[in-house]
């Protein structure tokens, strides 16, 4: 059996991305260690195809030259095979401490002799599942999606550390690290909350980071017994099995967005700044409000971190009647 190291990508949504590769390689009788950092570590657990995940001692955005060295000065001889999912120079490093005979990645940075087989970068902002099915060597079919999964009794053990019942409470991720050009707004995500609590009875959790956790107190303050912050007290492998066990998602472009798209969550995703061209939720019960067309804004997709007009109208037009409309058409699709 071949034994591959796959260097993971730094964020959530890419890694979610990442799984039809990793499950074209397990098919081929591929034994996959993916070395990622802590907080995208988790997502890799949840994938069937991949057999280890380490965590590496790595700080965020820094290059760490000692550690790296160290850590593949210790796996030489470990791997026949490594893929490098990211493109950065660093990422590459680890491999090529480790004498891994065939390493693979596209040109990237540059990385020449840290690589012995690069792919030529593709144009623009290509779909990232044909991007990284691309590292297999082997064309996508076209109906690849991500999938991960975890046991019954995980979710059930999720929900009941948070107080819930599997299939009777709704999710929420508010947030949105790269930007406010891609949140929708805190008082629309209140008026939804809301909206399905008296609907339905059930709560709304609000999942996200220590650094959304304001937002998310804010939403619920707006909605008085609808919400439960869950932002910034809840670690990742929790979030997902929540997300998981859930009834229905809204968010907007985000990590946890492509991590209920996986677990095949009636959802509706809300996308401002960004293209659902580019990063869609991949999954038959995704609903996705996206008002180019209907606003008529040359300025969508601006990919920007800040609305350099000030207005966030891709945002603000989007109603909370509408996401409430397109959950409901979601959720009735799936049952």
């Amino acid at each position: 059996m071949t034994r591959a190291l796959v260097v993971a990508p730094q964020w959530i949504g890419d890694a979610v991305m990442s799984e039809p590769l990793m499950a074209r390689l397990a098919a081929r009788g591929e034994a996959l260690t993916v070395a990622a950092l802590p907080w995208v570590a988790p997502v890799y657990r949840a994938m069937q195809a991949v057999a280890e995940v380490v965590d590496l001692p790595f700080a965020h955005g820094r290059l760490d030259w000692s550690a790296r060295r160290a850590l593949g000065r210790a796996w030489r001889g470990r791997f026949d095979v490594a893929y490098v999912l990211p493109n950065s120079i660093k990422a590459a490093l680890l491999p090529w401490f480790a004498g891994v005979p065939r390493r693979i990645g596209y040109r990237g940075e540059g990385r020449w002799g840290l690589l012995n087989r690069r792919l030529p970068n593709p144009a623009g902002r290509p779909p990232m599942v044909p991007f990284y099915l691309g590292l297999a060597g082997d064309a996508a079919r076209g109906d690849e999606r991500p999938r991960l999964a975890f046991a019954p009794e995980r979710l059930a053990a999720a929900a009941a550390a948070a107080g819930v019942v599997p299939g009777a409470f709704y999710v929420f991720a508010p947030g949105a690290e790269y930007g406010p050009a891609k949140v929708w707004p805190a008082a629309h995500y209140a008026e939804l909350a809301q909206a399905l609590h008296a609907k339905h009875g059930h709560p709304v959790l609000l999942l996200g980071s220590g650094k959304e956790a304001a937002l998310c107190e804010a939403i619920a303050a707006a909605a008085p017994g609808a919400c439960r912050v869950l932002a910034g007290r809840t670690a990742l492998l929790d979030a997902m099995a929540l997300i998981g066990a859930a009834r229905g998602m809204v968010s907007n472009d985000s990590g946890l967005m492509h991590v209920a798209a996986a677990f095949g969550l009636p959802q509706v995703a809300v996308f401002g700044s960004t293209s659902p061209e580019h990063t869609p939720p991949l999954n038959p019960r995704a609903r996705v409000l996206w008002l180019k067309d209907e606003l008529q804004l040359d300025c969508m997709p601006c990919f920007e971190r800040t609305c350099r007009f000030g207005h966030y109208r891709c945002l603000t037009g989007v109603g909370a009647a509408r996401v409430q409309s397109e959950l409901e058409l979601a959720m009735e699709a799936g049952s």
